[in-house]
């Protein structure tokens, strides 16, 4: 049996998660793991968390934002 996860959600859930916005969701995580996905402690354990950079690209596409164009800045304040 095949379920349609989108049936049924709230209107303002569906645009949440919309063609338009995971596509800026894409674009939002390739800059993140960019720019923090790769750097390491010393004891070689990443830096940034995983979690940290899906959860700043949630939020950062949540709160509306059209393009992907401070992202960077958003994350080292209030993930970094």
């Amino acid at each position: 049996m095949i379920f349609n996860v989108m049936e049924g959600l709230e209107p303002m859930h569906n645009w949440l998660y919309g063609p338009e916005r995971m596509a800026l969701r894409e674009a939002c995580l390739y800059i993140l793991m960019k720019d923090y996905g790769s750097e390491l402690k010393e004891d070689g354990t990443p830096l940034y968390s995983t979690m940290s950079l899906y959860e700043c690209a949630h939020d950062w596409v949540s709160q509306g934002n059209p393009s992907p164009e401070g992202i960077q800045l958003y994350y080292q304040k209030y993930y970094g």
